[in-house]
């Protein structure tokens, strides 16, 4: 986490880099995972058991995304005003028992509702974090730290592809349970204990960290709000303007082109893989296709702190964003059209890349000209809205793939998809351009 600022300043945001990261990243890790393993459930036994069909799996797989979208803003507005550590952990307990109960899913019906409660328990958890960063770090530091968070993303699904398969291989009949159903339950109880760990662990704000020192939590809580300060007077972003003002919306759009890569991957991929065998002859275990659904994430988890570092040196934001979104649109649609695995997981590596390239300086974005309760409720409304990609990226795919027979005509929206994110990223830029004084005291865009 190395700045610009003095040297001081660099030990100072090292210590809270080092207390706060790597819990964040756990916290995600854990969230993440129980939010896309029924992505591994599907193609073990889940689908046969309950009689899914693809177009039916992706519904109940994307619908967790209606209930998050429901709650995204009215949960980061209560965790700016409750504080961090209350309100995730509130968080967490629901989600926690939620994930778990998943274990014991009768029927289809059950799992959608389910799958929706589970999105009305995690709303905020993401944008929360997000927002809880922009209190402890300044802006030029903000997309490595962001960066270190969502190394969560890819390690989930590298690290948690193989849990998976392994619970799933190993786990059935355990309690009486099938090894889809004894996965779920297992990866749902670390969300409860961890909330009793956050209640106590983190802090809420600078200025409350007894595991700083006083010249350490002065010089961080000066450096803060002389940024705040600096946004509200060359803006003037107030609440009201963050819920309505169309370059939000827009960015909402970005967002929901990068989450749409992400989704379909993460649903699809363990699927792709299994398809490997008809299409290539490729035989796997249930934990071999674990491990090569690990490959991917393995690789964007190290070229996306490298990108985000590189974005924070200089200074640039947009073609952080967009370039990698170019790349991974254009490599996935012609994953399945390569004549070997070996080839076809290259382009789907290079997709992974791109979209966890994308994915932490683009939240840099927002937080350039946000802050207070804008930032909570601007940077909650553009999750929830970019995640309808967690809705629509599975549910279209599952339903192309049922119409099509293949699921090559699913990738090709995705990679439309992200290349038309990338354009209007390109056309957005970084930040939004001011006017001088309109005569009221604020600025105009």
């Amino acid at each position: 986490m190395s700045t610009k600022t003095t040297g001081a300043g660099d030990r100072v945001l090292t210590k809270v880099a080092v207390r706060v990261m790597p819990f964040l990243a756990l916290l995600y890790f854990v969230n993440y995972l129980d939010r896309v393993n029924i992505g591994f459930a599907g193609p073990n036994g889940l689908n046969k058991e309950l009689g899914l069909t693809s177009t039916a799996f992706g519904f109940a797989s994307g619908i967790f995304f209606l209930g998050y979208l429901i709650l995204e803003v009215p949960s980061n507005l209560a965790l700016h005003r409750f504080g961090a550590r209350r309100w995730l952990a509130r968080i967490m307990i629901t989600w926690g028992i939620v994930a778990t109960v998943l274990a014991f899913v009768p029927n289809p019906t059950t799992l959608v509702i389910l799958r929706f409660l589970l999105g009305v328990a995690e709303a905020g958890f993401f944008p929360g974090i997000i927002l809880y960063l922009t209190y402890w770090f300044p802006a030029a530091q903000r997309a490595r730290a962001v960066a270190l968070f969502m190394t969560a993303i890819p390690v989930s699904s590298a690290l948690g592809s193989t849990i998976s398969s392994l619970l799933i291989a190993h786990g059935h009949g355990i309690f009486g349970l099938s090894g889809w159903r004894f996965m779920f339950l297992v990866e749902g109880i670390p969300a409860i204990l961890l909330a009793f760990v956050t209640w106590f662990y983190l802090t809420d704000r600078p200025e409350q960290a007894k595991w700083l020192t006083v010249e350490e939590r002065q010089w961080l809580t000066t450096e803060l709000d002389r940024e705040r300060q600096a946004k509200e007077t060359e803006f003037h972003w107030p609440l009201k303007k963050a819920l309505t003002h169309p370059r939000i919306l827009t960015l909402a759009f970005v967002y929901f082109a990068i989450a749409y890569g992400l989704y379909a991957l993460g649903f699809f991929l363990p699927t792709i893989i299994a398809g490997f065998g008809a299409q290539f002859g490729t035989k796997l275990s249930i934990v071999q296709s674990g491990l090569v659904n690990a490959i991917p994430y393995v690789v964007g988890a190290v070229v996306m702190v490298f990108w985000a570092r590189h974005g924070d040196r200089t200074r640039e934001r947009k073609w952080h964003v967009a370039l990698p979104m170019f790349i991974g649109g254009a490599a996935i649609p012609i994953a399945l059209y390569l004549g070997n695995p070996y080839a076809a997981m290259v382009a789907v590596t290079v997709c992974a890349v791109g979209v966890c390239c994308a994915l932490p300086t683009f939240w840099a974005l927002p937080s350039t000209f946000l802050s207070g309760a804008a930032a909570a409720g601007g940077i909650a409304l553009i999750n929830s809205l970019g995640n309808i990609s967690g809705f629509v990226a599975p549910y279209l795919t599952g339903w192309l793939r049922d119409l099509t027979g293949t699921q090559r005509t699913g990738l090709w929206v995705v990679g439309a998809c992200m290349v038309a994110g990338a354009l209007v990223a390109v056309a957005l830029g970084a930040r939004p351009s001011v006017a001088p004084d309109r005569g009221d005291g604020g600025t105009r865009e």
